[in-house]
This record gives C-alpha cells, sequence and structure tokens, in this order.
C-alpha cells in the first residue's frame, strides 16, 4: 500500500516544476488543490478564465495571464489544465509502505516476489509468477501463471490476469479489469455448429498504461495482443484479441476494438467507438461518439459517424437529417401536384 506524506512545497518550487512565471512572495508554502470556490490557507487553484474583483481565499492561483487585480501569488502558465495536473500530482505524491503479504494470500511454485511489496487479503498468485518492487495489489486478484508485474504497478481489487500476460511499469489497473481472456473467435461448420478456434497467444501491457474499471484485453490467438506504452483507457473498454494499441492513445467509456486491428500513436475516440476487425488506424486519428470504423484511416484522419466518415461531411449530413421530415413532406405535395397536372 501506499500513504499520503505531510509534505508542503514553496511556490516557488512549484513553479519551477511546471516552468511558470512567478509573481509573488516564493516562500509562501502549499500543501494542497482545491477547487477556486473553496480553497484557503495552505492552498492553491486555477483559473482558466481569471475575471476582475474575484473574491479570492487561495493561498496561490495558477492562471494563464498575471491579474494584478488578484491579490495571492500567481503561477503564470500557458497551459493552465496541463500545469495544474502536475502539480498536484506532485502534492499528491506517496511513498511508498510495503506490507508484504498478507497472510491469506496463496503463492504458487517458484515465484519471485520482492520484498517490497503490498498485497492484499484474498490474492491468489499462480506458478512462476514475476512481481517487482513496490507493486500494490488489492483484495481478491488473481494472477495466473508464468505472469510478469513490473515496478510502481498499482492493480486495485478484483483484478483477473490470466496465465502469461506481462505488465510493465508505473501501470493502473483499475477494479474489475480483466486480462489475458479468451478472445472472440469461432468458426462455423456447414450445419451452423460454431467450433472455438484456441486462443494460445499472450497480452502484454506496456509502461505507463491505465486501464478503467472493468476494461477488457482479450488474449491473442496465436502471437500478441499489445496496449503499448502510455496509453489510457475509460471504464468498459474492449480490445480484442490480437489487437495493437498504439502509443499515448486515448479510449473514451465502451469503445470496442476488434481482433487483429491496429491503432498508430495519439488516436483520441470517444465513448462507444467501435472498430471492425482486421482494419489499420494511423497515428492521431479522432473519432466522435459511437463512430463505427469500418476499414483503414490515415494518419490525422478525424471521422464522426456510422459507418465513418470525414468529421466535416458529417456534420453537414447530420444538418440534413434534420430537415428529412420536411423534405419528405415537400416530395410529397411535388408528387400530388405532378399527378394531378399529368391529368390535365
Amino acid at each position: 500500500m501506499e500513504e499520503f506524506t505531510d509534505k508542503t512545497y514553496t511556490i516557488k518550487e512549484l513553479a519551477q516544476l511546471v516552468g511558470a512565471d512567478l509573481y509573488g512572495d516564493p516562500d509562501l508554502e502549499i500543501s494542497a488543490m482545491a477547487p477556486f470556490e473553496a480553497a484557503g490557507a495552505g492552498e492553491i487553484a486555477f483559473l482558466v478564465r481569471p475575471g476582475e474583483a474575484m473574491a479570492v481565499n487561495a493561498a496561490a492561483l495558477i492562471v494563464p495571464v498575471y491579474c494584478k487585480d488578484l491579490p495571492v501569488p500567481q503561477l503564470v502558465v500557458e497551459n493552465v489544465t496541463y500545469a495544474a495536473a502536475v502539480i498536484h500530482n506532485h502534492l499528491l505524491r506517496r511513498r511508498f509502505l510495503a506490507r508484504g503479504l498478507h497472510p491469506s494470500v496463496v503463492c504458487g511454485d517458484d515465484c519471485h516476489i520482492n520484498p517490497e511489496v503490498s498485497i492484499a487479503a484474498g490474492v491468489v498468485v499462480g506458478a512462476r509468477v514475476k512481481i517487482a518492487p513496490r507493486v500494490s495489489i488489492g483484495a481478491n486478484c488473481v494472477i495466473g501463471d508464468d505472469c510478469e508485474i513490473d515496478v510502481d504497478t498499482v492493480i486495485y481489487p478484483n483484478v483477473t490476469v490470466y496465465d502469461r500476460v506481462t505488465i510493465g511499469a508505473r501501470v493502473i489497473l483499475h477494479a474489475g479489469v480483466v486480462l489475458g481472456a479468451d478472445g472472440f473467435g469461432f468458426v462455423t461448420d456447414a450445419v451452423g455448429n460454431h467450433v472455438k478456434r484456441p486462443h494460445v497467444g499472450r497480452v502484454i501491457i506496456g509502461d505507463e498504461v491505465e486501464l478503467g474499471a472493468n476494461s477488457a484485453v482479450d488474449r491473442a490467438n496465436l502471437g500478441v495482443t499489445r496496449v503499448r506504452n502510455g496509453v489510457k483507457t475509460d471504464n468498459f473498454v474492449h480490445v480484442g484479441h490480437n489487437a495493437d494499441i498504439g502509443e499515448n492513445c486515448l479510449l473514451v467509456a465502451q469503445v470496442a476494438i476488434g481482433g487483429s486491428s491496429s491503432l498508430g500513436r495519439n488516436c483520441v475516440f470517444a465513448g462507444q467507438v467501435g472498430v471492425k476487425d482486421h482494419v489499420k488506424v494511423g497515428d492521431r486519428v479522432m473519432a466522435g461518439g459511437k463512430t463505427g470504423i469500418h476499414r483503414d484511416q490515415a494518419d490525422g484522419a478525424m471521422v464522426s459517424g456510422m459507418p465513418a466518415i470525414p468529421h466535416r461531411q458529417w456534420i453537414k449530413a447530420k444538418k440534413v437529417f434534420a430537415t428529412l421530415p420536411e423534405m419528405a413532406r415537400k416530395i410529397r405535395e411535388l408528387e400530388k401536384r405532378i399527378k394531378e397536372f399529368d391529368k390535365n
């Protein structure tokens, strides 16, 4: 487990952390971040759009421009929300507390578990598992045979990791994540019976990946399913067998990636985006909510709709869609007038 420290930082230290221009007392001590409306002594807040004559109770502010009317020290940065996130994480830095293995933990044979870990009650660890220092595993997790977990990884309660899964460093797996379940692969015979395709591949999770609650990454049929460094997913995201998710992709809730599809770097998919199997998506592709991606996408594409079309084209189509009832009425009237004209 980890525990909070009571350490405070000077405003100068926080300014240096994010490369901010500092206006005010450099020795002011900050211990926490709080919402602007609730912040008080010892707390820093941020304002994306500062206004005049604002009542300020925070000890200091992060702002996009210096405001002489604000009576507190200010950190002036170009990107307020980014700087606030970096500072907030720094203020919440925790000291790892190695509690070892709870007496109820069950371990298989030939495991290599560093003593500087924290493994909670009810955890089951298979055989030949390797767990690096400062790994935290929450209650009732299952870690299968031949798994590897690298340093500083946090696994929350009720996570299931099947056999032969590799998890990188500084990974966060939220409650209910399942890694390495069989992919959805069946072959249908001539009379309609479904024959299961064996899934004997692996799952590899890169460094600094965060998977939201109840997300699933399926085992490869043959080969590897990969989630590469820096990928972040929301809750209920599904990655199919043999998929390859590129570095630093952001996948919002209920995104589903079909088997053997690949995503390039820094893709951003809004909620409920679906990607067909065997599709190749380039770098920096952005997809709007509920988009159905059914074919390959080039680098930098922005798509929406089902099936996916260029986003600007989709916006125009949505405007037309809203007028369809009126258009249909006018067409019926024109058809009626044409028939009357033909009779005459």
